[in-house]
């Protein structure tokens, strides 16, 4: 285990000199797709295989924790009759020519990645058996509490059986940058209830010098890496990226556990006590895929792999806090390997979940796209930490903190560590001098006993300056607390509440830090002639903010979660697809840290870390997911985004609209009522998701209808599925989505939706607010349905004005037994008669 790998090192050796070879003839990375349909598409049904053939991308030893759930010898020929079809086709094409084949892909999609020339990849792209080549793109990386405010403990939980059942037999598949397997989160001695591997699930877990044998568990029930893209890049940094599933960024253990660590997990910080974490679904198992690494993010080829592997080996659940880097160019956004590798996923019973990406708040900021997939926004919830500063003209300042406060009613001596320095220091540098990074720059006898004051700047967010590293300093200078002022050129990033061991805080508003800055200069006694301080007379106190306070103006939409309207393709047409589906808890998550995770340099070495966005709110709906799963375990993904769609809801905890920040500074003063381009359908509500009453089912017939329905698009469809569009069509707008989009109503639309009933017998009334330019009619306006019935349901849609301007309506379908299905509307154009807007 420990020992060095001689054969894998040659191999890396004669890798690298193909790879270089390849380089100087301005080789690249390409995913090719084969038009023979893939294993789980193999006699038109979702087949379960039952091994892996291991690819580069995930070398070493593994363990095998589960056998195999049959003996499934035909498909194994099958999928091996397609990896050698595969290597065929590039002997024959490429023949006497340098490649390199990264992996095979063979259950959800059939293809390969592949090292080739622009050259080579023509070649391959004119063969009869290739549907598509397509470049390798990049991809990145977009709780103690939060179970609580879902409502989890006394609602989902209970009628479950509680936590130490709250998910249990459901497999949640992490895209992710690893995990640390080491931490009580992923333990599975914690219960002395009987916690077997689900016998669907057939995975392995990859066994290196960093994730040794016994990493794996009855929690952690699978893990491995996908590195081959990355590699031949020349870019992965083994010591800082681990050629194994352990996460040295921190960023898929913390996403791991909010969707199912442990429950009861004290959160302990920088020796301060923060509560007990758990997981949304504290029960269900985690398997880790492992295809983003701290150093660079990713690469699809590795994420395409990635989610192969998860599908093959058996996940109920994919949970995915990635996003590319850019909108995916050609006819539509949805085409693209990832998103056509999920519609195959979808296709095999899993549902999958992804963040709808960080660069909100702008329209169609959107960075998933297509309607397979549940799109989450993140939101705030009501736990917040706040401390202050209270200055000696008894102005207090809000700051961001999880510190200690200074004692008692005292006031203490502000003193900038710009006007500490030693005679012998130089301010050539200027501010990195003032950001208290290095106490031999300070003249101890004057910060002792008082408070230094550091600036806050551009650096620190790079990474180049740290607030640990700034807190040492004030040690080592007997500071009796230290504050942070920001820096004006720091706009539109967030400050996190900062872990510190000695009293302090950060001024996370520049305006607030003008405010305190002011009051400290005004303060400063100078020697009238040489202009030289004789006197620092500012005085504060620093108020703790180690106890939570709770707000009731939660949930609200965080301004750097991604917004629709969705869009259709690269020159941002609109899509007939809402975007995101819903809002869950995104910002200020605890969560459990890796032990080398250093993407949050602020809590390295700590065993938790509370961070921010869209990745945190994902994980949130996987956990929830699960727990549908859990009592509904026929349920389609659909069915299960129909559940967490129609049950959301509009209103925050003081019972107004849930609003929506809207720019990056000062995003509380610029906060309006959300929209469905904002929150989808809404903020999740956990236990109404576990009994919705009606649900909208979609299979993936209609998502491919959908796609042939894209003007154009029949070849591409060909190509991605190896199925030929025919007839079939669909329009996005009569997907049998739990929402309603229509990006251009010209003057008259009818839409169709169809409910099933798996409540109770149940009479429905229908009531609806139409969107702003719109007459709306809703045909019946009054139905009982049976369980286990349908019930089609007709919109009829009129403009009544010309705008390009979007508008929002509801549609609501109360039963007199309690359930309520909810439905947003959105109209973006409207057009009376022909011709009126372009």
């Amino acid at each position: 285990m420990g020992g060095i790998n001689w054969v894998h090192l040659w191999g890396l050796t004669c890798l690298g000199m193909l790879v270089m070879s390849l380089c100087q003839e301005n080789a690249a990375v390409y995913i090719v797709t084969m038009k023979k349909a893939p294993a789980s598409h193999y006699n038109g049904q979702f087949q379960k295989l039952c091994s892996s053939a291991l690819s580069y991308g995930a070398s070493g030893k593994f363990n095998t924790f589960n056998k195999p759930r049959k003996s499934c010898g035909t498909d194994k020929s099958y999928s091996s009759h397609l990896i050698h079809l595969q290597d065929s086709l590039l002997r024959k094409a490429l023949k006497g020519q340098n490649y390199l084949k990264l992996y095979s892909y063979h259950y959800l999609v059939n293809g390969f990645a592949v090292l080739i020339t622009p050259t080579q990849a023509d070649k391959l792209a004119r063969r009869k058996e290739v549907s598509n080549v397509v470049l390798d793109f990049s991809v990145r990386t977009d709780t103690t509490h939060t179970p609580e405010f879902l409502g989890l403990p006394n609602g989902a939980w209970v009628k479950e059986g509680g936590p130490e059942v709250a998910g249990e037999g459901v497999v949640i598949g992490f895209i992710d940058t690893g995990i640390d397997p080491t931490h009580p989160s992923f333990s599975d001695d914690l219960s002395l209830n009987q916690y077997p591997i689900p016998a669907h699930y057939s995975g392995v877990c990859e066994v290196t010098q960093d994730f040794p044998s016994g990493s794996c568990n009855r929690k952690l029930v699978g893990a491995r890496h996908f590195a081959a893209s990355a590699i031949t890049r020349g870019i992965f940094n083994n010591s800082q990226d681990h050629a194994s599933p352990f996460d040295g960024d921190g960023h898929g253990t913390h996403t791991a556990s909010i969707a199912a660590g442990n429950h009861g997990i004290p959160v302990v910080v920088s020796n301060h006590q923060f509560g007990n974490a758990s997981g949304m679904a504290p029960r269900a198992h985690i398997a880790v895929y492992k295809a983003l690494y701290k150093s660079f993010g990713g690469f699809a080829a590795d994420v395409v792999a990635a989610i192969d592997q998860a599908a093959e080996d058996g996940v109920d659940i994919i949970s995915l806090s990635i996003t590319p880097n850019r909108r995916p160019s050609g006819l539509a956004t949805f085409f693209n390997p990832i998103d056509m590798s999920l519609l195959s996923a979808i296709k095999a019973g899993i549902f999958v979940v992804q963040a709808a990406g960080n660069t909100g708040p702008a329209p169609k900021s959107m960075s998933s796209f297509s309607p397979w997939i549940f799109t989450v926004g993140a939101a705030t919830h009501d736990r917040i930490y706040n401390n202050y500063i209270v200055l000696g003209d008894n102005l207090t300042i809000s700051g961001a903190g999880l510190a200690p406060g200074t004692d008692g009613d005292s006031m203490y001596t502000l003193v900038s560590a710009m006007h500490a320095l030693k005679n012998d220091s130089t301010d050539a540098n200027g501010m990195y001098l003032g950001e208290c990074q290095d106490p031999s720059y300070l003249n101890q006898d004057l910060v002792k006993g008082n408070i230094l004051v550091c600036s806050y700047s551009i650096r620190f967010v790079l990474g180049l300056s740290s607030i640990s590293q700034a807190i040492e300093t004030a040690t080592n200078v007997s500071a009796a607390g230290i504050i942070f002022y920001m820096d004006p050129f720091v706009l539109g990033f967030q400050i996190n509440p900062t872990p510190m061991s000695i009293p302090g805080l950060i001024i996370p508003s520049p305006d607030d830090s003008k405010v305190f800055l002011q009051y400290y200069n005004n303060t400063l006694v100078r020697d009238t002639t040489t202009k030289s301080i004789i006197k620092f007379g500012g005085l504060a106190k620093i108020l703790g903010g180690l106890t939570a306070n709770y707000s009731n103006l939660a949930p609200k939409v965080m301004y750097y979660s991604s917004r629709g309207p969705d869009p259709e393709d690269n020159s941002l047409t609109d899509a007939d697809i809402m975007k995101p589906n819903v809002i869950a808890p995104g910002n200020l998550i605890w969560g459990a840290w890796s032990s080398e995770g250093a993407d949050s340099a602020e809590f390295q070495g700590e065993k938790f870390a509370m961070i921010s966005g869209t990745s945190m709110a994902a994980p949130h709906v996987a956990g929830l997911a699960a727990l549908i799963k859990q009592k509904f375990p026929t349920f389609s993904p659909s069915a299960i985004a129909s559940a967490l769609s129609t049950t959301a809801t509009l209103y925050d905890k003081l019972g107004g609209p849930i609003m929506a920040q809207r720019s990056y500074s000062n995003p509380d003063s610029t906060q309006s009522p959300a929209t469905p381009f904002d929150m989808g359908s809404g903020f999740v509500n956990a236990t109404a998701a576990l009994d919705p009453g009606l649900i909208f089912d979609t299979g993936y017939d209609d998502f491919f209808s959908f796609l042939c329905g894209i003007n154009g698009s029949s070849p591409v469809v060909l190509n991605y599925t190896s199925n030929n569009c025919g007839n079939t069509t669909m329009n996005g707008a009569n997907l049998n989505l739990p929402s309603i989009t229509v990006a251009l109503l010209n003057q008259s639309r009818t839409i169709l939706r169809t409910v099933a009933n798996i409540g109770s017998n149940e009479t429905f009334s229908v009531s609806w607010s139409a969107p702003y330019g719109v007459a709306l009619s809703v045909i019946p306006t009054k139905f009982s349905i049976l369980i286990g019935q349908k019930q089609n349901l007709t919109f009829n849609l009129n403009a009544t004005m010309n705008s390009s301007a979007a508008s929002f309506g509801r549609i609501g379908l109360y039963g007199n037994q309690g359930h309520v299905a909810m439905i947003p509307l959105s109209v973006i154009t409207k057009v009376i008669y022909n011709g009126t807007i372009s």
